[in-house]
């Protein structure tokens, strides 16, 4: 098992940033990918971006790329979503997810392992 909880979410204006935190316990991760999806309201879960965590190999959203950023620390077992230049249409409910994978996974349906959320506004 694999523990995912995210944290950094909140209130922000167009325009401005945020970073989301993603703190990893249970297993040895070098195996595995980390990723953020996120889910609007009356909206379908969608991919943001994900990352390996063994040599840091990312795949970034068409609609976030330039703008998020995906990273993380191992020796801290986090992963971030650093979010610049924030649109309203990116408000959402923000999700970390795991698996066992040795590339970065875009489909959620690949993702064994789920945080409960942190929630993003971006108001105009």
């Amino acid at each position: 098992q694999v523990q995912l909880v995210e944290s950094g979410g909140g209130l922000v204006q167009a325009g401005g940033s945020l970073r989301l935190s993603c703190a990893a316990s249970g297993r040895a991760l070098s195996r595995y990918v980390m990723g953020w999806f996120r889910q609007a309201p009356g909206k379908e879960r969608e991919f943001v971006a994900a990352i390996t965590w063994s040599d840091g190999s990312t795949h970034d959203a068409v609609s976030v790329k330039g703008r998020f950023i995906i990273s993380r620390d191992k020796a801290k077992n986090t992963v971030y979503l650093q979010m610049n230049n924030l649109k309203p249409e990116d408000t959402a409910v923000y999700y970390c997810a795991s698996r066992r994978a040795p590339i970065p996974l875009q489909s959620l349906r690949e993702y064994d392992y789920w945080g409960q959320g942190t929630q993003v506004t971006v108001s105009s």
